[in-house]
């Protein structure tokens, strides 16, 4: 996957959005690898446009999207996703969880809570499936 990142690292914004609503999850990984890849080298116009916006409706939306996927690396994107939001909003984050702790799959919640003191942690561990 991350050669094919490599190779598809010019992917218009468009186009990797509609990679992200795939019902593939190797389609939805190759995008956020690509924008992963894309950042560090990123003018700061191109920055804004991938990430830097506070607006984080679009990554709620998909992080909610994928708590039923099936597969382990797609939890664990999801939860750096969450991870990412609480970092420049942690209101939302929580508002995220509040909704969907108790449904999320153990290793998406690891990740997103990752950064949070220890007893909310285990709060949101305790609720949790």
């Amino acid at each position: 996957m991350h050669a094919l990142a490599r190779e598809f690292e010019a992917l218009p914004l468009g186009e990797l959005a509609t990679l992200l609503r795939s019902k593939w999850h190797e389609a939805r990984l190759l995008a956020l690898l690509v924008l992963v890849r894309r950042f560090p080298r990123a003018t700061e116009d191109a920055r804004e446009a991938i990430v830097r916006q506070d607006d984080f409706e679009d990554t709620l939306e998909v992080a909610a999207l994928l708590l039923d996927d099936d597969h382990d690396p797609i939890h664990k994107a999801a939860g750096w996703m969450l991870r990412e939001v609480g970092k420049r909003d942690r209101k939302a984050e929580e508002a995220f969880l509040g909704r969907h702790a108790a449904r999320m799959p153990r290793t998406l919640l690891r990740y997103a809570i990752e950064r949070f003191p220890e007893p909310l942690r285990q709060r949101y561990l305790r609720a949790g499936r």
